[in-house]
């Protein structure tokens, strides 16, 4: 994975693209000047840091005099290091910076100073492997273009999880989906103690052709909310499965549902009440009770 420097005009999407890179699983530090772009590189190597990004620009002006030093050296020890400059005509930087009411580094008058900045800059832009002309793009095409420039397209994680509405639903998914409506588990005694990922459990689930088609149902939506959030620039989606306890349904579907969405590279994350379900005081049978017992015992439904 490559050390990149960003650079470029103020004003042409260098803060667009420092998020684009962080939300990519980037490092970032901002306002760098190139005599520390070494010592970075040697303290992220330090902490087991792949993904490192680093920004200079005008801001630091007064440290670019070891600009050519500090990349003849840094580029000596990674040979992927890469320099990124983005530029974009006078006229779009100006109406960005009246929509922003910004004031330029350089401090002079808006016009005056994107001139000289394109002069203070040119060693930069000089040396850069990628110059992208962010005139005509969006913010959302900017960072489209960046993650396939660096080839961070794919790192896009569909993250699933189980739990219990007894418990109350997790704050921070993006998608809670409820599949209450499954046949439960929870009324056979054989059954009752265990949970969705056992085989016969999951086999209960699923026994009956409605209880497929509403998975497949379930299934195609969550795909659909899952890729819509990738092409909107998102590099993760939460789906939180749920059903009463967090035992049984919840549990076989999201497992179910990691399985048939590895091409979203799903990940199950957790069994949130899968645990706390089992310990519940009433939900293990008692050596020695009775069926009639255990029944009275069970409850409500999970």
């Amino acid at each position: 994975m490559p050390f990149i420097v960003v650079s470029g005009l103020s004003g042409s999407g260098k803060s667009t693209v420092l998020r684009a890179l962080e939300d990519a699983g980037f490092f970032i530090t901002d306002n760098l000047p190139p005599e520390l772009w070494g010592s970075m590189h040697d303290l992220a190597t330090a902490r087991g840091l792949e993904r490192v990004a680093v920004s200079t620009d005008a801001r630091t002006r007064d440290f670019l005099a070891a600009l050519e030093d500090s990349y003849v050296r840094l580029s000596r020890r990674r040979e992927d290091l890469r320099v990124l400059f983005l530029e974009a005509d006078a006229e779009v930087l100006l109406r960005r910076y009246n929509l922003t009411r910004r004031e330029h580094p350089l401090g002079d008058t808006l016009m005056v100073d994107f001139a000289r900045e394109r002069e203070l800059l040119s060693p930069l832009r000089s040396i850069a492997d990628t110059v992208i002309d962010t005139t005509n793009l969006t913010a959302r095409e900017l960072a489209d273009r960046v993650l396939h420039t660096f080839r961070l397209e794919h790192d896009f994680h569909l993250r699933l999880m189980s739990f219990g509405f007894k418990h109350a639903p997790p704050r921070d998914a993006d998608l809670v989906v409820d599949v209450r409506t499954l046949p439960n588990p929870y009324y056979d005694p054989a059954l009752r103690p265990r949970t969705g990922l056992d085989r016969d459990v999951a086999d209960y689930v699923f026994r009956d052709p409605e209880s497929e088609v509403f998975y497949e149902e379930v299934r195609e939506f969550v795909r659909t909310s899952a890729e819509r959030a990738r092409k909107s620039g998102r590099h993760g989606y939460t789906v939180a499965v749920g059903c009463t306890g967090g035992q049984h349904r919840s549990v076989a579907v999201a497992a179910r549902l990691t399985r048939d969405l590895g091409d979203l590279n799903a990940l199950l994350t957790d069994h949130r009440d899968m645990k706390v379900d089992l310990q519940a005081s009433g939900d293990l049978p008692q050596a020695g009770a009775s069926a009639p017992e255990e029944a009275k015992k069970a409850g409500a439904a999970r």
